[in-house]
């Protein structure tokens, strides 16, 4: 089968030789080995996460939604008809005996150490949404758990597989904007679908835990380099390269990178908005420094809970030779005025009357199906994940130390070790 452009833009590494297939019906579909093996996926949670976590997989051929859990009333039995998943759990136990390969946590982050070590003793393979865990200790239990286990921990960051990002990405290791300095990230709305977020003893903080965990590992992504990549800063003119498009060679994949060390953390934050729903911060502004091997880089992290008009989330990518500006949700839209309003526009838009924008194949352009493609695929082929534990632990880390410069009012020095269960105690300490 002959694939066009935009069915390869984001085409994965295929070794040579081996038989590939496309779904089609997916935009920018990878491709992979085909595999008779069907990797079982269990959800756990039945809420606004796990309804991303069910859609993008049914883009996954390799998939099969195996069962949902949720202790919730009959939570399970209703998500389960509405999305098609085989069977339905109140009690944990009973899920991790079944048939399932893949555990995808969907639930709030104090539940993420128990359930996610639980799994492990069962022999289940692990993917994690962000943030990884509210305290260090807990993220630590985890990962020797599944190392432990010989089963594979996996961190869901998705903005490591959205697609303009990952062009962005491209430009960067191809060397078109040279050695970066600065990357920013923003992402922003008017505050969390689940209740769970607004209460700090459940969630451990508000925004910077929310999503500043998103720009965190951005940046290590984004300053991540291949085993053996060219430097970004190389003198050889790159219009020489030039290619008729941007798809990926089938001889270039997804492999883990080599990242950044972090090595100091400036923070403000506050609650301005919603301080009658939470403790947490609903603003922040993160400034992390990195160490490369081509030199000192920043990462500007924008965050809020308070912004109106439906979800933002742009990047900018600042080199010595070039800029890249990428704006993922007006960017990648369609501008749109009704008198009279619509059912959807785009994630957390509060209205649809008078101008908006409209969104279109949304979790695609998010990553999603992409990201549990990668995950899928790295179950069955006993792949190394892109994301893993120890990258969840790593952005972590640089939350904690946010906290702590916010609490402090002074950038903080990494490594940071902290004891605490909850990150808003480094800002706001227990009276």
């Amino acid at each position: 089968m002959l694939l066009n452009v935009a069915e390869r833009a984001l085409t994965l590494a295929i070794p040579k030789g081996e038989p590939r297939y496309v779904d089609s019906r997916t935009p920018g579909r990878h491709t992979f080995p085909m595999t008779t093996q069907t990797v079982r996926v269990g959800l756990v949670g039945s809420q606004f996460i796990s309804t991303i976590h069910a859609e993008s997989l049914k883009r996954v051929a390799r998939a099969e939604l195996f069962g949902v859990l949720s202790p919730t009333g009959t939570h399970a039995q209703d998500f389960a008809k509405k999305h098609g998943v085989k069977h339905a759990f109140k009690d944990l136990d009973k899920f991790l005996a079944s048939e399932v390969d893949l555990v995808v946590l969907g639930c709030p982050n104090d539940l993420h150490a128990d359930i996610t070590v639980a799994a492990a003793k069962a022999g289940k393979h692990v993917v994690c949404e962000k943030p990884l865990a509210p305290s260090l200790a807990d993220a630590d239990r985890m990962i020797d758990a599944c190392r432990k286990a010989k089963v594979k921990l996996m961190y869901a960051e998705e903005l490591c597989f959205t697609p303009k990002y990952v062009r962005v990405k491209k430009l960067l290791d191809e060397g078109a904007l040279g050695r970066p300095y600065l990357v920013k990230q923003s992402e922003k709305h008017d505050g969390p679908h689940s209740p769970w977020f607004w209460d700090v003893n459940r969630s451990g903080g508000g925004v910077t835990m929310d999503m500043g965990c998103h720009a965190i590992e951005f940046f290590r992504w984004m300053l991540g380099k291949a085993p053996g990549q060219k430097p970004w800063g190389r003198k050889k003119d790159v219009q020489n390269e030039q290619v008729q498009s941007h798809e990926t060679p089938l001889n270039e994949g997804i492999v883990p990178l080599q990242k950044p060390r972090a090595t100091s953390v400036l923070a403000e934050m506050g609650t301005f908005v919603h301080a009658d729903k939470t403790a947490g911060d609903d603003n922040a502004l993160i400034t992390v420094r990195f160490e490369t091997d081509e030199g000192e880089a920043m990462g500007i992290a924008e965050e809020s809970w308070t912004k109106k008009g439906g979800m933002d989330d742009t990047a900018e990518v600042h080199g010595a030779e070039g800029v890249a500006y990428a704006d993922l949700i007006q960017g990648n839209s369609i501008v749109t005025y009704s008198d009279k309003g619509y059912g959807y526009a785009v994630e957390k838009a509060g209205t649809t009357r008078g101008w908006s924008f409209c969104t279109f194949e949304e979790l695609w352009n998010y990553g999603f199906p992409q990201e549990f493609e990668h995950f899928v695929d790295c179950v069955a082929n006993d792949k190394a994940p892109l994301e893993t534990g120890e990258d969840g632990r790593a952005v972590l880390e640089i939350l904690l130390a946010a906290y702590a410069s916010a609490g402090q009012g002074k950038r903080i020095a990494l490594p940071f070790t902290t004891d605490v269960k909850r990150p808003i105690d480094l800002w706001k300490p227990k009276r």
